[in-house]
């Protein structure tokens, strides 16, 4: 598969780079562009008393989920110096090792609840684990291959006994509404739910919400809706389609088109267009936020 793969294109064309780079020449959003980098780093880097896990769901294939949970790894990666856990807790051949490029697989998060104890030291936790750049680490689904069914005993084991090593958890559920979804949505500080921004996905979504509503614990309120643009121009006002979601009382963000995400292999934050970097960055902050109000 790696042969097959074309070189690595940027997330958008060079004239549009060019014509950033003159418009910020010869206006002031240089001075906000870091202005707004800078509070945003501030909001990743917050210290945390205990480990906060963040699911992110969808509830169909096709949506970004697990784009969405690998830039959210790599974001609190790079911001925060405690070690960060990405976690597939989907065994249907996944694809979050690949975007996060790991090469190597070794145990799955059915393989880790058979063994994990909570007396473990961090040593022995990460000798479990794929390492990965900037202090981050990666427990996979399945190796390669379909692997073993993950009940929801075993998620809550494997969750309980890693969360103390892990000053953030970022979890690639399976989507809704799987038991072990369910469980993951229930368990976590805050959530992610990642919605094609099409029509029909934002009345699937709405209509999700509803029923998250419902629940003994209202959730919707430290959920975030991510709207994702799988192509160039969706012919939706994505402004507009927002606005039922939010009166649900989950917040939206849209994650724009990016050729370099589309292309489905390993993400480099390098090849990524600015767009896509600061909503991913913004994104990881508020999700962040949201995780640290409940304790």
């Amino acid at each position: 598969m790696a042969d097959a793969g074309l070189k690595p294109r940027r997330g958008e064309p060079f004239a549009a780079r060019a014509l950033r780079a003159v418009r910020r020449t010869v206006s002031s959003s240089a001075a906000r562009e870091v202005a707004e980098t800078t509070a945003t780093a501030e909001v990743l880097q917050q210290a945390v008393t205990t480990g906060r896990q963040i699911a992110v769901t969808s509830i169909r294939g096709g949506s970004g989920k697990t784009t969405v949970a690998a830039l959210l790894g790599t974001a609190y990666a790079h911001y925060r110096q405690d070690p960060v856990l990405v976690v597939e807790a989907d065994p249907a051949l996944g694809s979050l090792p690949l975007r996060l490029g790991a090469e190597n697989l070794r145990w799955t998060t059915g393989d880790l609840a058979d063994v994990v104890e909570p007396q473990m030291s961090l040593l022995d936790v990460t000798g479990y684990l794929v390492q990965l750049p900037d202090n981050a680490w990666l427990l996979p689904g399945s190796q390669g291959q379909v692997g073993a069914m993950l009940d929801t005993k075993a998620y809550e084991r494997v969750m309980v006994s890693l969360r103390r090593y892990f000053g953030v958890t970022v979890v690639d559920c399976e989507t809704l509404p799987a038991e072990v979804a369910r469980t993951a949505l229930s368990a976590a500080q805050a959530r992610v739910l990642t919605v094609p921004a099409t029509l029909e996905g934002v009345a699937s979504t709405h209509a999700v919400l509803q029923w998250m509503r419902g629940l003994p614990r209202d959730i919707t309120t430290s959920t975030v809706v991510v709207l994702t643009e799988t192509v160039p121009h969706t012919g939706v006002d994505l402004a507009k389609a927002a606005e039922p979601l939010k009166a649900t009382g989950a917040s939206v963000r849209i994650l724009p088109y990016d050729r370099h995400l589309a292309a489905g292999g390993t993400i480099r934050t390098d090849l990524l267009a600015r767009p896509t970097r600061q909503a991913a960055a913004g994104l990881a902050a508020e999700v962040f936020q949201l995780s640290q109000r409940r304790r």
